[in-house]
């Protein structure tokens, strides 16, 4: 898979993923059933592909983003 790990924030109803490659990003309005099912998921990449990528507003927090 290319999912390392999954965090979410329900007060604030936001989705961490963080990828192999390092890259940590920030899915802004994600539904907590959402992130139950990404949990469970067979697939967490393809989960991520069809139901999370390019369907919510996102911000890459990567530590050291910038260097």
């Amino acid at each position: 898979s290319s999912i390392a790990g999954v965090g979410y924030d329900a007060d604030a109803v936001l989705l961490e993923v963080e990828f192999v490659t390092g890259r940590v990003y920030r899915y802004v309005g994600v539904p907590a059933y959402i992130h139950d099912a990404f949990l469970t998921a067979p697939s967490k990449g393809q989960f991520f592909n069809a139901l999370i990528r390019d369907r919510y507003i996102y911000e890459d927090i990567t530590r050291d983003a910038g260097r």
